[in-house]
């Protein structure tokens, strides 16, 4: 089973060299990154007659911040990892950059930016990379300096895959602790590949939430809110730890045994499956 991107390691350390050139390299992963960004903005709700002045969080390469000067308007990025602003720079994106760690806060004055977009970021401030990390108190200081710098009435739309129901509580119980209004967006949300989840946030105003995209958030209002089906959760007993002998126990043994450095057969749909009794 193959991990997700933000369990593997601190993002300023995953997104190194051989990671950022991916995102110049691989036209599939460059087309999702612009299909996104334009999402976001849509759903910013933006003036059509004056250019704004827009903060993208977890800036990267620079990919989200080609669509915002496309639209004609300007940008200011922030990342974490410095192999990808050193892209960003080689590519010679239109917007500034900065590095700068999104769960220590934005650095801007009160009032500075017209909205905000994310593309793929948010997820990572719920892994605790260092004993110092408390996601919750990470997320707060991100969302509590997002609202400073937004100015009243503006809109943060936050592109963020969450890895189960709980995680998506967390980010929005700490969004609206900072004062926001609004939340979360799913488009096609019966679709396995084509679904994506947008966390649309208000500043100071109340808004109406949009609806997502797909002909079944046209049929049903209900269809455009995050749903999971935490299947995992029944192999877990009363003190978190996996049922033994469980899909979940197994795993988890064999990873155990990959870090000793033992050899451990390759995880596969097979791994953990009941079988039937022989008689």
């Amino acid at each position: 089973m193959a991990k997700r991107p933000e369990q593997r390691g601190p993002p300023e350390l995953f997104y190194n060299e051989d990671e950022a050139r991916k995102y110049t390299q691989n036209s599939r992963m460059i087309e999702i990154q612009s299909q996104m960004s334009e999402r976001a903005v849509e759903l910013l709700c933006l003036p059509e007659d004056q250019a704004c002045y827009l903060l993208d969080v977890g800036c990267g390469s620079g990919l989200s911040g080609d669509y915002i000067s496309e639209q004609g308007h300007h940008w200011v990025g922030i990342d974490i990892s410095p192999a990808m602003l050193d892209v960003a720079v080689d590519r010679e994106v239109e917007g500034d950059v900065l590095l700068g760690d999104m769960g220590q806060g934005i650095p801007f004055r009160p009032g500075t930016f017209d909205g905000c977009i994310s593309i793929s970021a948010l997820q990572w401030l719920c892994n605790a990379d260092k004993k110092t990390h408390s996601p919750p108190r990470r997320l707060y200081c991100f969302f509590s300096s997002l609202y400073s710098v937004l100015s009243r009435g503006s809109r943060a739309v936050l592109q963020l895959y969450p890895e189960n129901s709980e995680q998506l509580e967390l980010i929005t119980a700490q969004a609206m602790k900072a004062g926001f209004t609004g939340g979360m967006v799913v488009d096609y949300p019966n679709s396995t590949k084509a679904k994506k989840f947008f966390l649309c946030l208000f500043a100071g105003t109340s808004g109406v939430l949009p609806k997502g995209l797909g002909p079944e958030c046209s049929e049903r209002q209900d269809a455009s809110h995050a749903t999971f089906t935490n299947q995992r959760s029944r192999f877990r007993n009363a003190k978190g730890k996996s049922v033994k002998k469980s899909k979940d126990w197994i795993l988890e043994k064999k990873e155990r045994r990959r870090r000793q450095g033992k050899e451990v057969r390759a995880d596969t749909k097979f791994s953990g499956r009941k079988r039937r009794p022989h008689f």
